[in-house]
């Protein structure tokens, strides 16, 4: 490559620049975004791995939630046809993985019934072999609803582009400690960023509010979405500042 030479794009990347604009073209959107306390969630990781021989990430849970609440409010399933709304009939969730050759959005199925342990073997699986370009095609077909994580990318907070074919995407930042206010003076927490952007032509301002909520909950009450036996469970500690 030389100095205002073109840099060529791979297939992969004009496939995947095309269906962005596709979908920003055709899917006016509307964007919400809040924080959520997931201290609680910090301090439940480590006796999770402890006990189910797995390493819980943030980005598990995330997948958890979204899948959940995503059950909860099946419209951010849906996709807009011919006759109507049609919803999808399984919460496959696709997460984004940077890999050699771009971006790529394996899919974990029914995430919804799926325990939060085999959700995180199933993520890191298919990380790896998204990164050692491995892929099968299947691994990255199915998607009815997104997410995507920068927080390891120092990225406070983000809204994404809705792909093709969902209608609805969640995304995550990264976990700061803020101080809030608490008895007697002040707390430290950890506060993470949710932007959730959806097609507004089928999901209005107030179920996409009420679906973020729901995201928000769960996550903030981080035993919704563990495993409910043999999984000791690290009571939340925060640090009060007087």
């Amino acid at each position: 490559m030389t100095k205002n030479s073109p840099i060529a794009l791979s297939r992969i990347q004009r496939l995947i620049g095309q269906r962005m604009l596709d979908s920003e073209q055709s899917k006016p959107c509307i964007h919400l975004q809040c924080g959520i306390d997931i201290t609680e969630l910090m301090y439940l990781r480590p006796g999770l791995k402890k006990s189910l021989g797995v390493k819980i990430t943030t980005n598990a849970f995330y997948i958890k939630a979204v899948a959940l609440a995503a059950a909860e409010f099946p419209l951010v399933l849906g996709t807009i046809t011919g006759e109507g709304i049609r919803i999808a009939s399984s919460v496959n969730v696709s997460f984004a993985v940077s890999a050699p050759r771009g971006l790529l959005v394996p899919v974990v199925r029914a995430a919804d019934r799926r325990p939060l342990d085999e959700i995180a073997r199933l993520e890191k699986a298919l990380t790896e072999r998204a990164r050692a370009n491995t892929l099968a095609l299947t691994d990255m077909q199915g998607e009815t609803i997104a997410v995507s994580n920068l927080g390891a990318y120092a990225v406070d907070s983000f809204l994404g582009i809705v792909p093709p074919p969902a209608s609805a995407i969640a995304t995550f930042g990264n976990v700061l400690e803020t101080i809030v206010p608490a008895a007697g003076g002040a707390a430290v927490r950890r506060i993470l960023n949710l932007g959730v952007s959806c097609d507004n032509r089928l999901i209005n301002a107030v179920y996409a509010a009420a679906f973020v909520n729901h995201i928000r909950s769960l996550l903030q009450n981080p035993a919704m979405l563990a495993p409910p036996a043999g999984s000791p469970v690290k009571q939340g500690r925060q640090t009060n500042l007087k």
